[in-house]
């Protein structure tokens, strides 16, 4: 599986760049009115400002004047009516909800498209909490959900915590990728780093449901913990598919290894990560489509074809292509 077959064809590049295009044209007329508009709109606030206060001074006592009670209240007044006209000045601008515009733009090749931000994924309750330990704060900010060549999915940015403050632990901050396997599991089968096993689940409660396994490959049983709750169905997946997508995993994640679990029908991908995978330039900057685009784009791609290598773990050989 490479990450190429889940690259959009010319076809869809054309339209990705076309509706960039109108979406910059919008963009640059909106800041275009954002360069007059403020300096009007402010600009009439000051001059109505300085104008009363000037016939204020004409009717004041001498000693009151610029600082008398009415005054204050109508410099109050001036930089309230400044603040909220200044809002009202932007507004072309504040409207163009970056995110929510431009990434069903950018993933236009992605059927199905469809775009949330902040709210919980609906496969994230069937994630074994086994995969990322226990939390007690939970964040999820861009999630992205679709099918691509068949293949439906739903990606998202998450960030699980224990605790709060220097104290509190990271239990998962990266991606997630959730997707229907080809042939459910019967059970729950999960594949995490040693070294996540041993401050989550496993030291508790959970460690007497779920039986270690070992996938043979020396380099993959020091770094992965491996269990399940259905041993006999597990132990060749362990063995065989599923140890050879870790070997790929590794070999392009080898700093930082990918965590999977499969929970019946529904198969997780989890791959660390700090940064934002959605970032974009602020809506001030141009977009230029092979500097912000193209490598989003690409990393789509790449976390696709990973995900589908891992849909294919409980798949015969034969039927495996």
């Amino acid at each position: 599986m490479e990450a190429a077959d889940f690259m959009p064809d010319e076809a869809d590049i054309a339209g990705i760049k076309s509706n960039l295009a109108a979406y910059e044209a919008e963009r640059a007329s909106a800041y275009r009115q954002v360069r007059w508009r403020v300096p009007l709109f402010v600009g009439l606030v000051l001059v109505f400002v300085a104008l009363v206060a000037w016939l204020f001074n004409r009717i004041a006592d001498p000693y009151e004047q610029w600082f008398s009670t009415p005054h204050v209240l109508l410099y109050v007044v001036g930089f309230v009516a400044a603040i909220l006209l200044y809002f009202q000045a932007i507004k072309p601008t504040s409207t163009l909800q970056h995110r929510k515009t431009l990434l069903p733009i950018i993933f236009g090749f992605i059927r199905d498209m469809r775009y949330e931000h902040d709210v919980t994924p609906n496969s994230f309750d069937r994630l074994p909490r086994e995969t990322i330990g226990t939390f007690s704060t939970r964040r999820f900010d861009d999630i992205v959900s679709g099918r691509y060549e068949g293949f439906p999915f739903e990606l998202y940015e998450a960030d699980l915590r224990q605790g709060t403050g220097k104290s509190g632990t990271i239990a998962f901050k990266g991606i997630v990728v959730a997707f229907e396997t080809i042939v459910p599991f019967p059970g729950i089968l999960v594949a995490a780093r040693r070294s996540d096993m041993a401050v989550g689940f496993f030291r508790g409660m959970f460690a007497s449901k779920m039986q270690e396994l070992s996938c043979g490959v020396p380099e993959l049983d020091a770094v992965y913990d491996f269990r399940t709750d259905n041993v006999e169905a597990a132990q060749p997946l362990v063995s065989g598919r599923l140890a050879q997508a870790l070997t790929w995993l590794s070999e392009t994640r080898p700093d930082d290894p990918a965590r999977v679990a499969l929970n019946g029908s529904d198969g997780f991908l989890l791959l660390p990560q700090t940064k934002d995978f959605f970032e974009l330039p602020d809506t001030s900057v141009p977009l230029d489509y092979a500097k912000h685009v193209a490598p989003m784009i690409s990393d789509m791609g790449a976390m696709l074809a990973t995900a589908a290598l891992v849909r294919k773990v409980g798949v015969k050989d034969e039927a495996a292509g």
